[in-house]
């Protein structure tokens, strides 16, 4: 019989500390997650030494839970992924580091994930992958559609210019002093509104990148004119209408590029992943595309877990991709690494 991979998958890039076990890369034998929300949230977002400070008193302890919920041990285990990009620095190292201490201890092989492509891996945990494919990544930090035509092949055909979805929903919502994170929020009060206030769609014709900085600055600038003439705002239809102008432009570039790169599958990936109303909007253009399949992972797999760095590490490691002990935290990662 063939032996099954067990693979030790880490995820320290921001402000969640977290390791899995995955058998096989689509099986999850567990998954803890700590996070530290409720730490920054006083401060309206993630403080990087903070969060640093909290990955290093939790690390050992999640391996620990990781383990015992899988119940195996290091010597079960074929390999550590490991986050190594992109993401805070500080943050990223603790579990680099963590990592490297038990590969060196146990002589368990290493395998460096691209965070990214971690989130794009977590719907393989959840439907079986079709090739050629197109990812879309939306995120606080990325905005991206990524093709692969295989395994562990990522090209980028279509990027942010400014700022990133996810980013954008959270300055929104601070301008509409909604609470820390901010997108969950924005997605609830959208859901109780109109989009009947006219707002910008960055379409940059002739590409597939994205920009939400005018969109940004457009909701800003109707709050202060608004407030300037002592005119009051719905929030739910300025949500709304933000949202409806971020959907928009997301499933419409993604559809275009759908129809040029003649893909089979189509996975949503990145914690705005979990956004309901982008959901729903995928949901129901792809209902009428024959042909494409639309993979959508659960809410638990969109924000950042260690169960997607498994799952994609389990790639890599079968296509023999190692790293060595030199291995760095690396803020600025660029996903082709893997190909």
């Amino acid at each position: 019989m063939k032996k099954d991979i067990l693979i030790m998958g880490m995820e320290t890039s921001c402000d969640e500390t977290a390791v899995s076990i995955i058998k096989n890369g689509t099986e999850i034998l567990s998954n803890v997650v700590a996070s530290q929300i409720e730490s920054h949230k006083r401060f309206g977002g993630v403080v990087p030494e903070i969060a640093s400070r909290h990955h290093v008193e939790q690390i050992t302890l999640v391996m620990e839970e990781a383990l015992k919920t899988a119940e195996v041990t290091y010597t079960d285990l074929d390999a550590i992924a490991v986050t190594e990009g992109p993401g805070l620095v500080g943050a990223l190292l603790v579990g680099v580091n963590a990592a490297k201490a038990v590969s060196f201890a146990h002589g368990i092989p290493l395998v460096g994930v691209h965070h990214i492509a971690g989130h794009i891996y977590a719907n393989q945990l959840v439907d079986n992958l079709e090739f050629p494919l197109l990812a879309l990544v939306v995120s606080g930090g990325h905005t991206e559609l990524v093709y692969m035509k295989e395994h562990g092949h990522f090209e980028v055909i279509g990027e942010t210019r400014d700022d990133a979805a996810g980013e954008a929903y959270d300055k929104v919502a601070r301008t509409l002093r909604l609470p820390y994170p901010g997108g969950p929020h924005i997605d609830r009060l959208a859901a109780e509104g109109e989009a009947s206030i006219k707002l910008p769609r960055a379409w940059l014709e002739g590409s597939y990148d994205f920009s939400f900085s005018g969109l940004k600055s457009a909701v800003i600038n109707t709050v202060h004119n608004a407030e300037q003439r002592g005119e009051v705002i719905k929030p739910e239809d300025l949500a709304a209408s933000f949202q409806e102008s971020v959907i928009d432009v997301l499933t419409t570039k993604t559809i275009q590029a759908v129809k040029e790169y003649k893909v089979k599958q189509v996975v949503l990936a990145g914690g705005v992943a979990a956004n309901k109303g982008l959901r729903a909007a995928l949901e129901e253009k792809f209902s009428r595309i024959k042909d494409v399949k639309l993979t959508i992972p659960p809410l638990s797999l969109c924000t950042d877990n260690a169960a997607m760095i498994g799952a994609a590490g389990t790639v890599f490691y079968k296509k023999g991709q190692r790293a060595l002990l030199d291995l760095n935290g690396n803020p600025g990662l660029d996903i082709t690494i893997h190909n």
